[in-house]
C-alpha cells in the first residue's frame, strides 16, 4: 500500500507540473511538448521526481491511445487523396532511412554495421505531435497535417517491425533476407487485419447503442485491446491500433448523436493530452546529461546523419510521387523534411535493447540526443519555416471567429435567461428592458464584427456553411435512428433514408474538400 500511495502522489505531482507547464507554454507562445521536455530536464537536475521511462510504459500504455486518437480523426477521403506520398514515406521511406542512417554511421566509424543499422531502424519513426500543434496554431493547410500524421501513424509500425528484424542481426550476427521479408509482411499485414476486424466490429456495435458512456468504454477497449490482441498473436500491435482507429473513426460516428460525438471527441482529446504530457515530461526526466557529454561526438554525428537521411529520402520519394501526383506542392516537402521529429517510439525501442548488447549505452545516448535536438531545435523553428513558405497567413482568423462566435452565443444565452426571469415575475419590467437593450446593442456589434470578418475571409464563410450542412445531415441521420427505435420506421425504410443522407453527406464533404484544396493550392508556392 505505501508503494501504491507513493505512485499516486508522483502522478498527482506530474499532473500539477503538466498543468503549470501548459499555462506557461501558452503564456510564452512556445510548443507545449518542448516546454514539457525542458521541465523534465529541470526536474532531473533538481532530482525532485523520479519516474522511469520504460518501453512497456510507452508501447503498451501511452502509445495506443495516442495512435487511436490520431487515426480516429483522419477521414478516409483525406487519407485516400494522399495515400501515395504517405505510404511512400512510411514504408520504403523507413527502410531507406534505416539503411542510409546506418550506412552513414558505419562510414563515420561510429558503430559496426549491424549496430548502425539497428540505430537507423529505431530512429526512423517520426513523432508529429509538436509540429501538428504548431500547424493548428498557425492555420497551416490541413493537407500538411494529414501528410505528417499519416506518415507517422504508419511508419511507427514499420519502424518497430524493421527494428525487431535488424535486432536479430545485431545479436546473432546473421540474417536471412527472405525470412526477414516474410516476417515483415506477416507482422505488418497481420496487425492491419486484426485492427480492421476489431474496428469494424466495434463500429457496428456502437451503431446499435445510444449511450455515450458505453460508446466511450467500447472505444477504450478497442484502443488497448487491439494492441494487446495483435501482440498476443505476434503481429504489429501498433498497426492494429492505427487500423482500428481509422475504421472506427470513419464508421462509428455515423450512428452517433451529436452529443455523443462531442463527448467522445473531448474524451479522446483529453486522453491524448495526458499521454503526450506524460511522455514528453518523462523524456526530459530520463535524459542522462553525463552520458550525452560522454558520447558527444557520436551524438552529433547521429544528429547530422538523421537530418541528411531525412532530406535525401523525403526529397527523392517526394519527387517520384510528384511525377504521378502533380498537385503535391514541392514546398510541402520542405516542411516534411524539417518536421520529421523523433520522439517516444524511438526512445521506447532503444530502451528495449537487451543489456547484453555491448553498445547499448552509446545507442541510448545517441537516441536521446537526436530526440532532444529535433524537439528543441526543429520544433521551435517550424513556425519560422511556415511563415517563410507562406503557410501561416491566416492563423488568426479561426481564433478570432471563435471568440466572436463565443461572445454572440453567450449574449444570446444571457438574453434567454433574462427573458425567463421576466416571464416568471422575478425581474421588474424596467430592469428587464434596460438589460435587454444593452444585450441588443452588444449582439448587433458582435454580428457586425462577424459579418466584417467573413467578408474579409470568404474561405472561412464557405467552411462554416459546409460544417452547418454536415451537422444538419448528421442530425437528420440521428433523428431517423431515433424514429426507428421508437417503431415509427421499418428497417428497410430506415436503410433507404439513411443511405440518402449518407450520400448527401459524402457529396458535401467532397465538395468542401475540393473547394478547400483549390484555395490551399492557390496560396501554396509550388517550386520545382
Amino acid at each position: 500500500m505505501p508503494d501504491l500511495l507513493g505512485i499516486e502522489l508522483e502522478v498527482i505531482e506530474i499532473l500539477l507540473v503538466v498543468s503549470l507547464v501548459a499555462v506557461a507554454a501558452r503564456r510564452f507562445r512556445m510548443p507545449y511538448t518542448v516546454a514539457l521536455v525542458l521541465a523534465g530536464l529541470a526536474l532531473t537536475v533538481q532530482n525532485e521526481l523520479q519516474l522511469e521511462l520504460t518501453p512497456e510504459l510507452v508501447l503498451a500504455f501511452f502509445l495506443p491511445p495516442l495512435l487511436f486518437e490520431a487515426a480516429f480523426h483522419i477521414q478516409f477521403r483525406e487519407l485516400r487523396e494522399d495515400l501515395g506520398p504517405i505510404l511512400a514515406l512510411a514504408v520504403p521511406g523507413v527502410v531507406l532511412s534505416a539503411a542510409l542512417t546506418g550506412g552513414l554511421l558505419y562510414a563515420a566509424g561510429i558503430l559496426a554495421l549491424p549496430q548502425a543499422l539497428l540505430f537507423g531502424a529505431l530512429i526512423s519513426a517520426t513523432d508529429p505531435v509538436s509540429v501538428v500543434a504548431t500547424f493548428k496554431a498557425m492555420g497551416a493547410p490541413r493537407r500538411l497535417t494529414t501528410l505528417l500524421e499519416g506518415e507517422s501513424l504508419f511508419n511507427d509500425g514499420t519502424a518497430i517491425v524493421a527494428f525487431q528484424i535488424v535486432l536479430v542481426l545485431a545479436l546473432a550476427g546473421t540474417l536471412d533476407p527472405l525470412k526477414g521479408l516474410v516476417d515483415f509482411f506477416r507482422v505488418s499485414l497481420g496487425g492491419l487485419a486484426i485492427g480492421a476486424v476489431l474496428g469494424y466490429a466495434i463500429a457496428q456495435l456502437i451503431a446499435r447503442i445510444d449511450d455515450y458512456l458505453i460508446e466511450i468504454t467500447l472505444t477504450t477497449i478497442l484502443a488497448f485491446g487491439s494492441y494487446l490482441i495483435a501482440e498476443r498473436f505476434h503481429v504489429s500491435g501498433v498497426l492494429a491500433v492505427v487500423m482500428a482507429g481509422l475504421i472506427n473513426g470513419n464508421l462509428g460516428p455515423r450512428g452517433m448523436s451529436p452529443t455523443t460525438r462531442i463527448v467522445l471527441f473531448n474524451f479522446w482529446e483529453y486522453i491524448a493530452f495526458l499521454s503526450n504530457s506524460f511522455i514528453f515530461l518523462l523524456i526530459g526526466m530520463n535524459v542522462n546529461l553525463d552520458e550525452l557529454g560522454l558520447y558527444l561526438q557520436p551524438v552529433l554525428i547521429a544528429v547530422a546523419a538523421v537530418l541528411v537521411t531525412r532530406a535525401i529520402v523525403t526529397y527523392t520519394l517526394g519527387s517520384i510521387v510528384r511525377i504521378f501526383k502533380r498537385n503535391l506542392p514541392f514546398s510541402y516537402l520542405h516542411v516534411l523534411v524539417w518536421g520529421g521529429l523523433r520522439g517516444a517510439v524511438s526512445l521506447a525501442l532503444v530502451l528495449s535493447l537487451p543489456f547484453t548488447l555491448a553498445e547499448r549505452r552509446q545507442l541510448l545516448a545517441m537516441a536521446f540526443g537526436v530526440v532532444l535536438f529535433t524537439l528543441l531545435a526543429q520544433a521551435t523553428s517550424i513556425p519560422l519555416l511556415l511563415r517563410r513558405l507562406g503557410f501561416a497567413g491566416n492563423q488568426r482568423t479561426p481564433a478570432e471567429y471563435e471568440r466572436l462566435q463565443g461572445e454572440l452565443l453567450a449574449i444570446r444565452a444571457a438574453r434567454r435567461h433574462i427573458d425567463h426571469l421576466h416571464r416568471e415575475g422575478a425581474l421588474i419590467p424596467h430592469a428587464w428592458e434596460t438589460v435587454e437593450q444593452e444585450l441588443d446593442q452588444r449582439e448587433r456589434q458582435a454580428l457586425g464584427a462577424i459579418d466584417e470578418l467573413l467578408a474579409k475571409h470568404p474561405e472561412l464563410q464557405e467552411e462554416i456553411i459546409s460544417l452547418a450542412r454536415k451537422e444538419a445531415l448528421r442530425a437528420q441521420r440521428a433523428a431517423l435512428a431515433s424514429l426507428a427505435r421508437e417503431g415509427l420506421l421499418s428497417e428497410e425504410t430506415l436503410s433507404e433514408l439513411q443511405a440518402e443522407v449518407d450520400s448527401a453527406l459524402q457529396e458535401t464533404e467532397t465538395d468542401h474538400a475540393t473547394e478547400k484544396q483549390a484555395i490551399v493550392e492557390e496560396r501554396a508556392p509550388i517550386t520545382s
